[in-house]
């Protein structure tokens, strides 16, 4: 449940920024299998994996913690 929480805001923020998992995939260095992965909330991944993607789309990360 939670890893779609950040798998449709990367989803989001890729579609906004304009740009292809394919696109994503050659910009971060991350394939576009995992990318798809992660969008569909079928993957767990890193902050770090999560920062190179940010990176990539122009875009920062940012983590909150709530209730």
């Amino acid at each position: 449940m939670y890893f779609l929480d950040y798998g449709l805001a990367l989803s989001v923020a890729r579609i906004k920024s304009g740009i292809s998992q394919e696109e994503l995939a050659r910009l971060s260095g991350i394939s576009q299998a995992d990318i798809s992965k992660l969008e569909s909330g079928n993957y767990n991944t890193t902050v770090k994996t999560l920062k190179r993607l940010a990176d990539a789309m122009g875009k920062r990360l940012c983590i909150s913690f709530v209730d």
